[in-house]
């Protein structure tokens, strides 16, 4: 394997020389620059990333902290941020957390070895364990993505989630629904009691009662959109659409319902949130709303660039927007 003191020796050059033309730390002339590429060309000579990080003080990589990568949400989320760095040329060491604080810690400690010039933290919820754990790594420029309200330690993602679920709710009421049930997540985190508080704002606003019976928490996965949605279905009074606030609860509440030989939407509507890619191939396919996963990951990451540059700690706001998207999971009545 050639080195870069063969390179030089074929360029008639020092090794500072080569130094400088591959990491552009100095003007070479035109001429002898050309000498040098040619030589590593024939060469086919690859600089040592560890080195070259220790000559220009970069790795050109980034790390990403992230709850899971196997919720979809999540998957796009990562999938966007990816692409991104790959067209910026730059590499993603992505690592899974499960909200562990012990995890965090030995990412973190694994990432600084690799000597990753900035780190994106996007979690569901953080323990004070774990944002003192970031605390400490305080030199690695740092993005902390933050659903909950606003953390003086970490930047914020305003999704207006009780926008979203008041959308949700009053597409249902739109459509003539009157007994309307929810599946939440667990009501002490902060997307799935804002995205409640949707839900309640639409219904009062409508003068429409909740049914305590039909209000169900689950933790965001399909076995709970199905198991919630069973202890639904044996109640003596069933409502006519449920809000589910997320898509893989909602695959999850389908499930059940065509177990029970009903049908959606003929039988029971059903309504998601997030707009997950896989929610147009449900059958039916999915009503739901949609949040832009592509344009949150793009943002996350362009923040961390630009922090990575200006070494700038100034905490800020990324704002989304949700969209109703209408397919043919709701059936008006």
């Amino acid at each position: 394997m050639a080195t870069i003191k063969d390179v030089a020796k074929m360029a008639g050059v020092s090794t500072t020389t080569v130094s400088h033309v591959i990491n552009k730390t100095r003007f070479v002339a035109q001429e002898t620059e050309q000498q040098v590429l040619q030589a590593i060309k024939e060469l086919n000579y690859s600089p040592s990333a560890v080195a070259r990080s220790l000559k220009v003080n970069t790795t050109k990589s980034v790390g990403m902290i992230v709850t899971t990568c196997e919720a979809p949400y999540f998957a796009e989320i990562i999938h966007s941020v990816e692409e991104h760095c790959y067209r910026q040329g730059y590499s993603l060491f992505l690592c899974n957390t499960q909200n562990d604080p012990e995890k965090i810690k030995n990412h973190l400690d694994m990432l600084a070895k690799k000597r990753v010039d900035g780190l994106l933290v996007m979690c569901a919820e953080y323990t004070q364990d774990s944002l003192d754990l970031l605390a400490a790594f305080e030199d690695l420029p740092m993005v902390v993505m933050d659903w909950g309200p606003y953390n003086e330690h970490t930047d914020l993602i305003q999704d207006n989630s009780l926008c979203g679920g008041y959308l949700a709710t009053k597409y249902l009421i739109d459509n003539g629904h009157k007994d309307i049930g929810i599946i939440s997540g667990e009501l002490k985190k902060t997307t799935a009691i804002t995205r409640y508080q949707g839900f309640e704002k639409a219904m009062q606003e409508a003068n429409l009662t909740i049914n305590p019976d039909w209000i169900m928490e689950g933790f965001f996965e399909p076995e709970d959109g199905y198991e919630c949605m069973n202890k639904i279905l044996v109640q003596d009074k069933l409502p006519t659409a449920v809000f589910c606030c997320n898509d893989v609860m909602a695959l999850g509440a389908i499930s059940a319902i065509g177990e029970k030989g009903l049908k959606v939407p003929d039988d029971i509507s059903i309504i998601g949130y997030d707009n997950i890619h896989a929610s147009r191939f449900f059958s039916p396919p999915l009503t739901t709303v949609h949040q832009s996963k592509s344009r949150l990951g793009v943002q996350a990451i362009n923040l961390l660039f630009k922090r990575i540059g200006e070494k700038s700690g100034e905490h800020e706001v990324i704002e989304l927007h949700p969209e109703l998207v209408i397919r043919k999971s709701v059936k008006a009545i």
